[in-house]
């Protein structure tokens, strides 16, 4: 089938709180919806609908639920296992019985789907009943890959098992990867870490890397910059779950000594669920310990989860956006600041490495060097025609390559192609 002949097209995202307005930074709902949405939105835009199917644990969302503004696009809930919230790494045991009744959904409703894409290895397991049961193209796009995760974040190997179930994850990474028609990787670096940690390389790989929604997240104009907000005149801004690969520690420490030679600037984080799980608790309590160890409580403000409404406000007004991960496939919030204009200091081992060119059009720092890191951010708050150099440039890379149009094209190239 050509790429012109796709009318309906499945999209699997299994975890986490799907919502077509998403609530970003509850638990295990961070970039991947975001990818998600706006991929539908992008594809639906060429004529195509498609549908999202994820796991229904709340009983008070209704089981189809419409994208505002995209009549093509819709969040279909499929229920599996107790009406409660279940975390990405231990919901492996519900998957049979979600593929079971999502399976049964497509029979009742007679819904013919050109394909079957599934978006991280929980929902690439489901994608593989589908496909199979029902004679379609499967595709794959892992978002984060199992043994990298684990390779980056250490510790103590029985209790990291306990923590993420690593092992049983990496083996159903491995049987996707070999069974899928298709899979893409955002980056390069992900493509590198295939190859070393899992041995595995295939003909059927592409890297498409996420996109930028360009009317939503654009330069400023003075008004923009002159809106009314609660954060302070001049901040750093972070945006991203709080989890622990996130590197809000290494951030923290940094900040200590930016803090003591540019008295004007604090640091807001952003993101964090409303109720949160013991495991973000704990973050927080780690975070305001160092906090308070460095003697910096009137310096840096927790916000929580950010508005809609919001997102492009807090970008745009921010004298420069920070990714400290210590691991991150690639960093959609960093497109999203880019986009705006405003500079970015990166994480040099994260996806994101690949799209920012050092000193041209962004920063990438090793966040566990807190002196690199501190000595980055200083020199973009300090130097007012090298942050404006740094914005532009960055603005016009997204432009030129990251809107989601231009990613959907090449998603349905990547279909027509490997199908």
């Amino acid at each position: 089938m050509s790429k012109e002949n796709f009318k309906h097209i499945a999209l699997l995202s299994t975890h986490g709180y799907f919502d077509p307005v998403p609530q970003l930074g509850r638990t295990d709902t961070g970039g991947q919806v975001v990818y998600v949405l706006e991929m539908a939105k992008a594809m639906a835009k060429k004529g195509i609908k498609v549908d999202i199917f994820t796991r229904w644990f709340e009983r008070e969302k209704q089981q189809e639920d419409p994208v505002p503004g995209h009549p093509n696009v819709r969040v279909v809930r499929i229920h599996a296992g107790p009406w409660k919230f279940r975390p990405k790494e231990f919901i492996y045991e519900l998957l049979p019985e979600l593929a079971t009744n999502m399976l049964n959904y497509v029979h009742e409703k007679e819904i013919d789907y050109d394909l079957y894409h599934g978006h991280y290895v929980d929902a690439g397991i489901v994608t593989l009943i589908l496909a199979k049961a029902l004679n379609k193209p499967a595709f794959f796009t892992a978002h984060s890959l199992g043994a990298w995760k684990k390779d980056q974040m250490g510790g103590d190997p029985e209790e990291m098992e306990k923590k993420f179930n690593f092992e049983h994850r990496i083996s159903e990474e491995m049987r996707i990867f070999k069974e899928v028609n298709g899979q893409t990787l955002t980056s390069i670096v992900q493509h590198e870490k295939l190859q070393e940690l899992y041995k595995y390389d295939a003909d059927n790989i592409e890297i498409i890397p996420p996109g930028v929604d360009i009317e939503r997240f654009y330069m400023p104009s003075e008004n923009d910059l002159r809106k009314p907000s609660n954060l302070p005149d001049k901040y750093i801004y972070c945006m991203s779950r709080i989890d622990t690969n996130k590197g809000h520690d290494h951030l923290l420490r940094a900040f200590a000594l930016v803090k003591d030679e540019i008295p004007d600037v604090d640091l807001v984080i952003g993101g964090g669920s409303p109720n949160p799980k013991p495991r973000e608790v704990e973050l927080f309590d780690k975070m305001h310990a160092i906090i308070a160890e460095e003697d910096m409580e009137d310096r840096v403000e927790f916000i929580g989860y950010v508005p809609d409404k919001m997102m492009t406000q807090y970008y745009q007004q921010a004298q420069l956006f920070v990714l400290p991960s210590q691991f991150e496939p690639f960093g959609m919030t960093s497109q999203e600041s880019m986009a705006c204009g405003t500079p970015v200091v990166a994480s040099k081992f994260g996806g994101i490495r690949n799209a920012i060119t050092h000193n041209e059009n962004g920063l990438l720092i090793d966040p566990t060097d807190k002196e690199e890191f501190a000595q980055a951010m200083i020199k973009v708050l300090k130097d007012n025609e090298y942050r404006e150099r740094i914005g532009k440039a960055a603005h016009k890379l997204i432009i030129d390559e990251y809107s989601w149009e231009a990613i959907a094209d090449r998603f349905l190239d990547f279909y027509a192609k490997y199908q």
